[in-house]
């Protein structure tokens, strides 16, 4: 059953830009995602999204994406348009964003446009219903296959290109098409030099020779409908990341574990600057980095593993010895060897 709004404090709402910095902590997270009062043209948004209609404009595409915010990245089929996570229009909310989930997706400039891009191509792809074309299918594959509910990527495959993490391209035909058109779009036309010799060139020739087409061609879907638009999302910000900690809470028993880092760290402590908790504190940060982005596990994830692994490690007492460079390389290897095995048995797969 859902549970009804109680606000901490007595606040006129919708807030607006200024009065959310006002807030504290606890009045933010009570407070609705669709009283936060907020806009696209009020925020650092505007000119990254006015940037991504230059590039489309710069191709002589006539297609101009829709965008609203919501409460996570999509551009729903059937719908030309992209939805945008609400809290990348406000700085404090990418704080907020940060601390509650250890990263922000599109949280700067060059991600955010590296994920515009690749929407646009969803986007795109509607708006001109490309999908139907049997050429795109005999390049891309099916559209309309089911999505599935994990994907095995391919490191070091030349067939897909290589845009957002973790190896995006390889999980469903639609994505591959995105990805390829986000390559595609940035300036400059790298891509000619830096897929030279892969079999990826020839779908970023054949995305060339389709967009060299629709020059100037008015798009055949407009729709400009708005699904989950903030306006209508009613739940507070302590519901919204409660959902997400539910939604990646991972079962990592100590067993799991315990016999790695009793390899990587002696069990006799003296001080806290040699216990084997203390460098996992140090270096948590750095290390979850690495093995998400190497990985594609979301840092939410890792951050949880590497957690429960620091607890296990000051209750047996565990000491550091040996070079540090060397035991933090170690312990990449570990954690990323921990994360796979909990989170996905032994074989690398990655959640869509």
């Amino acid at each position: 059953m859902k549970k009804k709004y109680s606000p901490l404090s007595r606040i006129k709402l919708p807030l607006g830009a200024n009065r959310i910095g006002q807030l504290t902590e606890e009045q933010l997270l009570d407070t609705r995602i669709c009283d936060l009062g907020l806009r696209i043209d009020e925020s650092p948004l505007q000119e990254t999204i006015e940037q991504l209609y230059g590039e489309l404009t710069e191709r002589g595409i006539r297609c101009r994406p829709n965008c609203w915010l919501s409460d996570e990245w999509f551009s729903p089929d059937g719908i030309p348009g992209i939805a945008i996570p609400f809290y990348l229009a406000n700085p404090r909310l990418v704080r907020l964003e940060r601390k509650q989930m250890m990263e922000v997706e599109g949280g700067t400039r060059n991600s955010l446009l590296k994920i515009l891009r690749h929407e646009a191509g969803h986007a795109i792809d509607t708006a001109y219903r490309l999908h139907r074309k049997r050429s795109y299918r005999e390049v891309f594959g099916n559209y309309f296959s089911p999505y599935p509910e994990y994907y095995r990527p391919r490191p070091n495959s030349k067939s897909y290109v290589t845009h957002l993490e973790p190896w995006y391209a390889q999980s469903h035909p639609s994505e591959d098409f995105a990805e390829t058109f986000a390559v595609w779009l940035a300036p400059g036309k790298r891509w000619k030099n830096d897929y030279k010799g892969w079999r990826a060139l020839h779908k970023l020739e054949f995305v060339d020779e389709m967009m060299t087409e629709l020059i100037n061609v008015v798009p055949k879907v407009k729709s400009k409908m708005r699904i989950e638009s903030v306006s209508g999302i009613t739940k507070t910000l302590r519901e919204h990341y409660r959902a997400l900690h539910e939604k990646f809470e991972i079962d990592c028993a100590p067993e799991n574990f315990e016999a790695h880092l009793r390899k990587l760290f002696p069990q006799t402590q003296t001080k806290k600057s040699d216990s084997a908790a203390f460098l996992l504190k140090k270096y948590r940060s750095e290390v979850c980095r690495v093995v998400s982005q190497w990985t594609g596990e979301n840092l939410y994830n890792v951050h949880q593993v590497l957690g429960k692994m620091i607890e296990s490690a000051e209750g047996l007492g565990l000491t550091v010895s040996g070079d540090l460079s060397t035991l933090k390389y170690r312990l990449i290897a570990m954690v990323t060897t921990v994360t796979m095995n909990t989170l996905h048995g032994s074989q690398h797969r990655v959640a869509l």
